[in-house]
């Protein structure tokens, strides 16, 4: 009975925040354009799932933000992705949904192994920011990695100046990732303390 109350109170959570990533998308929240990118602030319930339901739930929802950064890629609203769906459907696919879920299950990995060795609040912050951290340094890695010598990226690598692939995702990530970094690190650390407090009372 016990298990069979954890496994609903875990969809439960799970359908919850997967339904926030939904509606962020929905009102324009969740991916905000930046210049070429999209400042992707789905890392945030990614974070607050990961750190307080663990990697699984990081994994899933994750999924759900790749599978959403995916659409946008096959609708078109997102000029980079849709430019890479042309070049390569199976690279965009690891790109988008791939890099995502592992990105979502690294976080839940991290909030499980701080909260071993961590009592103090601030693992909540620190997990929370390896969220848009990770997600920026796979989502990057990857276009270097399947689509750098392209010439939709060899173009803005020359737009940018850069003299190479990491100076490229430098330049390129710039104000955003930290705008990112910043706001998944306060919401989702003041969001997965609270929740976490309330989940195990």
């Amino acid at each position: 009975m016990k298990t069979n109350n954890s496994t609903v109170k875990f969809m439960t959570q799970l359908a919850l925040l997967i339904a926030v990533e939904i509606v962020m998308k929905l009102i324009g929240l969740g991916m905000v354009p930046i210049g070429p990118l999209k400042a992707s602030f789905l890392t945030v319930p990614v974070a607050i799932g990961g750190i307080v339901m663990g990697p699984l739930a990081g994994a899933i929802l994750g999924c759900v933000f790749g599978l959403i950064s995916f659409y946008d890629a096959l609708t078109g609203a997102s000029v980079m992705t849709g430019t890479f769906l042309s070049i390569s459907p199976v690279h965009t696919f690891i790109l988008c949904i791939v890099m995502r879920t592992i990105m979502g299950f690294l976080v839940g990995l991290i909030a499980s192994g701080l909260k071993k060795v961590m009592k103090s609040n601030l693992r909540y912050f620190i997990a929370a920011i390896s969220a848009p951290l990770l997600n920026t340094a796979l989502f990057m890695g990857y276009i270097c990695l399947a689509f750098y010598n392209t010439d939709y990226v060899q173009a803005l690598v020359t737009s940018l100046g850069a003299t190479n692939p990491l100076m490229f995702i430098i330049l390129l990530v710039g104000f955003q990732g930290l705008v990112e970094a910043i706001a998944c690190c306060i919401v989702g650390g003041i969001c997965s303390k609270g929740v976490d407090v309330v989940v195990n009372k």
